[in-house]
Formats: C-alpha cells, sequence, structure tokens
C-alpha cells in the first residue's frame, strides 16, 4: 500500500489533522456555547497545535533529514513538501484564531470582564501593576544580554519570552527575559470588576528599566516550540539496563531539542527577524505573527474569579456523571456482574462502581490476584490507592504499565513507584511496541472452581478524563471473554506477542487481520452489506484500501471519525457508499466502536485501538466482542444519538472539509441527549426500587440542559 496515493482517495494525515482542529477552533465561533467555554475551545486549539508542532511537524523534519525523499503513502509528499503544505495551511488558522479571540473578547468585556493591554490600565491599576511587579515579579526575573560574554541561551520548549534589541553607547545587543513557569498567567487588577492583564504583557512594560542602563529599541514576546518526538527505543539508550532510568533520560533530552516553530507577539524589524533566524536556525516560513496570547491556560483559572451567578452564566451547566440505573449501589460489584454484564458510558456515567469493584476486590477473602495495563492515570488517583491495598491484602496485583505514554512519562513514572513498594507486580512492557489496551483481570475462587471478572474499555483508567471523554467500559463474567484475558495477561508477561486468541481482537497479532476479515465477509453481501466504526482517527493504509473496495462491493458504511481522516468518501467508483462524519462538544468523543453486518448477524466490538498504523502494528491493544444483548442494545443508543446529531455533527466531503448537512431539521446534540438518558435511565431505576417520583428532578434537568 506504500503508493496508495495514486489510486486517488486518500489525503494527507497531517492535513487532515489540522482540518480537525479547525473544527475545535470553530466551536468558539458557536453563540450557543457559553463564552468562558468558547474561551476554552481557543484554548484547547492552542494547545492541540503546540502539540501538532511539538510531534508531528517534529517527526517530519526527523524523517527529512534520515531520507528526505521518503514518500507518504496517502499523498505522493516528500517529508519537506508536507512540511510546506503544513506551515502554508496553519498561517490562516492563526488568523482566524486572532479573529475569533478577539471576538469572544469582546463578548466578554459586555459582561464586565476585561482583559486589559497595559495602556488600558486606569491611573490606579497602574499602581497596583507596578507594586506587583517590583515585589512579586522582577525578583525572580533572569534577564540576560548576548554578547561576546554572554552566548545565546537555550530557550526552554513553549516558554514565554521577552526579546529586546537594546542600545548603549553606540552598540545594539539582543536581550531576553524568560517568563518563569512560577509565576501565574495572569494579575486580576483589585476593585469589584473582573480586570486582569498577561504576566507577559505586565513584564513587558518595564523591559526599559529591567534592561537600565540600555534603551530599549524593539521588542517582542515571543516562545518556541521544539521537536519532543523522542523515540525511547534509539540506540543512544542501548546500554542502560533500567527502562525507568532511560525514560527519565528521554524526558531531560526533550527540552533541548531543535526549534520548529516560533510564534511572536507583533512585526518585528527584518534585522531582527533575520537574528532570530539565525539564532535558532529555522526558516522564515516557520515564524508566525499573532496578537493572540501564545499561551492560554489561564482560560481554565479564569471561571474562579468570577461570581457564582457570572460564573454559571457563562459556562456549560454543571454535570456530575451519575451513577448508572442499571447497578445498585447498596450491593457487591463484583457479585452484579457475575449476574450479568454492565456496560459503562463515560462521562454520562460514573466510574464509581468500576473503581468500587476493585476496591471490594482488594477486600474480599476470595479474590486471588488482579492484573491491569495501565496507559494514563490521573495525578491523583483511588484506583492506585486500591491497587495497592490489594497488594498490601496478600493479592497478587500485576500492573504493566506504559512508560511511554507522552506527555504523561514523570506520572507513570511515579505511578511505578509507588505500586511497586506496595508489593505489585510492575511489568513496562516491550522495547518496541507501546501497551495501549485497557483491561483488568480478577480472579477468584468459586464454589465451582476458579472465577473470572473481566473489565475492558476504550479509554483509559483516568478519574479526571472520565469525566471528560466520552468512553465505554465493560464488566463481564463471560468465561470465553476472561480465558482469552488470562492469555492476555500470560503472554504480556512472557513478553509474547504472538499469542493466540478465539474471542479477542489483540494487535499486533489478530486485530487488523481481524477487522479486515470481517470487512470482506461483508463484501460478500453486496449491497446488504453494512460497517459502522467509531475511531478518533483512520490512517493505516491497508484498512484504508479493504474500505474502498467494500464500497465498490456496495457495503454501505457509516464512520465517524473525530480527528484525523486518511480516506475521502464520496468519491465515485471508489468510496461512493462511504459517509464519515466528526462530532466536536463539550466532551472529548474518545470511544472505539465496530459493527459488522446488521440485525442478528451484526458483530460488534469495543476496543483501545483507533485504525492507525502505530495502533494496528506496534501496539497491544484489545477489542472486545460485546455478546450480551441488553448490552449491544445500549450501545447501539448511543451510536443512533450520534448519528441523528444535528448540531454537532459535521460530515467529512471528498475536498476534505467539513460541511453542516441538517440545517433544517430538529436540533440534536447527542451528547446533552445521552446526558439526560443517563439521569433518566438512573432515576427510573432508583424510583423503581425506592417506589417514589423523581419527576421533579427530571424536569428540573431538561430546565438546565435544554431550555437554556
Amino acid at each position: 500500500m506504500r503508493e496508495l496515493y495514486k489510486k486517488g482517495f486518500t489525503q494527507n494525515r497531517e492535513l487532515s489533522w489540522l482540518k480537525f482542529n479547525e473544527r475545535v477552533l470553530c466551536e468558539a465561533m458557536d453563540e450557543t456555547v457559553p463564552l468562558l467555554e468558547r474561551l476554552k475551545f481557543i484554548s484547547i486549539f492552542t494547545s492541540n497545535l503546540d502539540e501538532f508542532f511539538m510531534i508531528r511537524v517534529g517527526s517530519l523534519f526527523d524523517m527529512m533529514h534520515v531520507n528526505e525523499e521518503s514518500i507518504d503513502s496517502k499523498s505522493g509528499m516528500t517529508p519537506e513538501e508536507q512540511l510546506k503544505k503544513i506551515f502554508e495551511a496553519v498561517r490562516p488558522l492563526y488568523q482566524k484564531k486572532e479573529q475569533i479571540f478577539q471576538e469572544v473578547e469582546a463578548l466578554l468585556r459586555e459582561q464586565g470582564i476585561y482583559h486589559l493591554e497595559y495602556h488600558e490600565l486606569e491611573q490606579n491599576e497602574r499602581k497596583s501593576v507596578k507594586k506587583y511587579f517590583k515585589t512579586s515579579i522582577a525578583p525572580i526575573l533572569s534577564p540576560q544580554i548576548i554578547d561576546t560574554h554572554h552566548p545565546f541561551p537555550h530557550l526552554a520548549n513553549k516558554v514565554i519570552h521577552i526579546g529586546v534589541i537594546l542600545r548603549h553607547k553606540g552598540k545594539e545587543v539582543f536581550g531576553v527575559i524568560p517568563v518563569s513557569a512560577t509565576l501565574p498567567d495572569i494579575f486580576q487588577l483589585p476593585g469589584s470588576a473582573v480586570r486582569y492583564i498577561r504576566i507577559e504583557n505586565m513584564i513587558a512594560e518595564y523591559t526599559d528599566n529591567i534592561f537600565a542602563p540600555y534603551t530599549v529599541r524593539e521588542q517582542v514576546i515571543f516562545a518556541v516550540t521544539r521537536n519532543a518526538d523522542v523515540n525511547p527505543d534509539d540506540e543512544v539508550f542501548a546500554d542502560e539496563p533500567d527502562f525507568r532510568k532511560r525514560m527519565k533520560k528521554v524526558l531531560v533530552q526533550r527540552r533541548r531539542l531543535a526549534p520548529v516553530r516560533l510564534e511572536l507577539s507583533n512585526p518585528v524589524s527584518e534585522m531582527f527577524s533575520a537574528y532570530l533566524i539565525e539564532k535558532l536556525h529555522i526558516s522564515p516560513s516557520q515564524i508566525y505573527v499573532t496578537s493572540a496570547p501564545l499561551k492560554m491556560e489561564y482560560a481554565y483559572s479564569l471561571p474562579g474569579k468570577l461570581s457564582n451567578s457570572l460564573q454559571k452564566t457563562l459556562s456549560y451547566p454543571d454535570f456530575t456523571p451519575v451513577w448508572p440505573g442499571t447497578v445498585r449501589s447498596d450491593e457487591s460489584i463484583l457479585r452484579q456482574v457475575e449476574k450479568k454484564d454492565i456496560l459503562l458510558s463515560y462521562p454520562f456515567e460514573s466510574m464509581e462502581p468500576f473503581l468500587k469493584m476493585i476496591k471490594e476486590a482488594a477486600n474480599d477473602s476470595m479474590v486471588i490476584s488482579i492484573k491491569i495495563t495501565i496507559y494514563r492515570l490521573a495525578s491523583n488517583a483511588k484506583l492506585v490507592e486500591y491497587l495497592c491495598e490489594a497488594a498490601e491484602n496478600g493479592k497478587n496485583v500485576t500492573v504493566l504499565i506504559e512508560l511511554r505514554a507522552r506527555f504523561d512519562e514523570q506520572n507513570n513514572i511515579d505511578w511505578s513507584e509507588r505500586l511497586e513498594e506496595a508489593g505489585c507486580t510492575i511489568l513496562y512492557g516491550f522495547e518496541f511496541y507501546k501497551v495501549h489496551s485497557k483491561i483488568c483481570l480478577i480472579t477468584k475462587k468459586g464454589r465451582n472452581g476458579i472465577q473470572y471478572i473481566t473489565q475492558i474499555g476504550t479509554g483509559n483508567y483516568n478519574e479526571k478524563t472520565a469525566k471528560l471523554y466520552t468512553d465505554l467500559s465493560l464488566l463481564t463474567a463471560n468465561r470465553q471473554i476472561a480465558h482469552d484475558a488470562v492469555e492476555f495477561f500470560k503472554n504480556m508477561a512472557i513478553a509474547n506477542l504472538e499469542g493466540s486468541y478465539q474471542h479477542l481482537l489483540v494487535a499486533p497479532v489478530s486485530l487488523k487481520s481481524s477487522v479486515i476479515e470481517q470487512i470482506g465477509q461483508e463484501m460478500k453481501k453486496g449491497s446488504d452489506g453494512y460497517i459502522f466504526i467509531k475511531i478518533n482517527s483512520l490512517t493505516d493504509a491497508d484498512i484504508i484500501d479493504k474500505l474502498s473496495q467494500a464500497s465498490c462491493a456496495g457495503v454501505h458504511i457509516d464512520m465517524i471519525i473525530r480527528g484525523i481522516c486518511c480516506i475521502l468518501p464520496g468519491i465515485p467508483g471508489k468510496t461512493e457508499n462511504i459517509h464519515i462524519y466528526s462530532i466536536v462538544g463539550r466532551y472529548l468523543e474518545h470511544s472505539r466502536i465496530y459493527c459488522f453486518g446488521r440485525d442478528e448477524e451484526e458483530r460488534m466490538y469495543i476496543s483501545s485501538a483507533d485504525f492507525m498504523t502505530r495502533n494496528t502494528e506496534r501496539r497491544a491493544e484489545v477489542a472486545c466482542p460485546i455478546y450480551d444483548a441488553k448490552i449491544r442494545e445500549k450501545i447501539h443508543k448511543i451510536i443512533e444519538a450520534e448519528m441523528y446529531d444535528t448540531v454537532k455533527r459535521r460530515e467529512l466531503m471528498a475536498d476534505g472539509n467539513y460541511v453542516v448537512k441538517e440545517k433544517n431539521q430538529a436540533p440534536v446534540d447527542s451528547q446533552k441527549f445521552l446526558m439526560e438518558m443517563a439521569y433518566k435511565q438512573a432515576f427510573k431505576d432508583e424510583e423503581d426500587r425506592k417506589g417514589f417520583s423523581f419527576k421533579a428532578s427530571i424536569q428540573k434537568f431538561f430546565m438546565r440542559f435544554f431550555l437554556l
């Protein structure tokens, strides 16, 4: 599939991702989204773009240095050609962000929230700023000039700096001030109104004083983005026996990698620009000028500075994941799972039943062992507490923790040390494969021998993101699934990636081949064939080619792909039976669902794997079949809600653009609908158990979420 682009129905993955991030930015334009949430979407767009440059653009530079003639299989472009297209595509996104940011800021001012430049401050506010600068900021600044005795410093990744051209006694030098990460992002001015100034703007106002006796001739606020795509399997680490130490070395090295982007707060002179280009070894195409903030994390702290009433007016209504209506909170979760399968749908339903089950297992005298794979954890994780408790209670606890979960490496290193101290057996996966599966196996003694409870999910065991991402988590006592889970953990423990499984689809050994085989089965049905796929990204060339073949065979294919999508739908004779949608809303769409066929012939799976080559060939992933009819019905309701979404859903067109197609239909927001359904089910089951009505609570929910 090396030259898949010649078939005429694929697009470059990086340009596809930029289209997705533009969709994120478009949420900031949506007038139905509360103002503070619109500001957060601009912040998400900004951080997404940061990561894109660090990882994807950085990787392309690496590829260019290794093999500049390497060809992208989806677009036929070399790394250099891809970089050129990316730099061109990003520039209008900066302009769009700037425009939207200004619009949102103007609307926030109408609500009494003022993001101010220094020249807008009143006289008494300037005094407050000056006092704060002298007492809290100036003492920790580290300004530096660059001359023969002061070499050009290392400019840390994504740290805001103030750059200046200075003159003294006929001599010009460059000066720089790093804005320490220990400083707050904004300073709220005293008074009853919400008025604030960004810290970098405050520092920039005092550069004359900071660099006295020099005179400031020119200045700019800037940030350098560096390549973060360090491969921990590089031969530089080959002689390091302790994998944990290797990852610590990776984190240190990441801070000093080559620049891939330079952001400036305002245009600078040709001389200033040439100086930065020379020192950073970048090209003019890698420089982006924007008046919008270079970092926008402050959007998340801003609501806390407002009155409760204003915060509620400008934010999404509070929503707390509900305890699932199908699960009794006053009974053992382990016992309930032994009787019937349970499906948790995050963030509409709470993660608590799963956590409670682990805590029960930690203290159940019949439980022998708990085994789990961990990719990302919250900074405060009850799951770790319960696993440690289980180990301290004499259970055999095995934790396969992936130390190479990008940007979470240090957190995982810390947790692995804590688990090891408690007596857990810690595994670190494989040298050349990441373990991305979400699977947990509880083994216990039962009346008729050994019993198992298996949990398999689409998302991480992260208690924070379980409230922010849409994911599915299956709890089952199915012995066929359990036997495969036992085999999976045995294979992971002996570093065997080639195991055999009867029910689970496991990458890299069988998931991809099984998916392609399932697509092939639908092709035999022609126009009666049906495929539904919900994933985050689609880049695997073999699966893409097979989907095109299925389309040509008449198979109807619906896909919900949140982000990267390298196949273009609706191309006659190639992909005309493929329909692709993307949903971007309050919560991050993260669940993976595969369905092949309809009705009684349908084969349904939930999975940790996207259809990306890295997932299908270079990671340990698990897809689990859904055998329980009621669980399948619940998943179908989720699919139907998303397929009928007329508010947040966009359709991908043959030219790679996303469009709204259901303007004349009644507004349906699938995420709001699923929130309402979770509440309704929880209240209904509680009502059935306790014998009284929760009608008033449901009506209150409707008022809060649907009549705004």
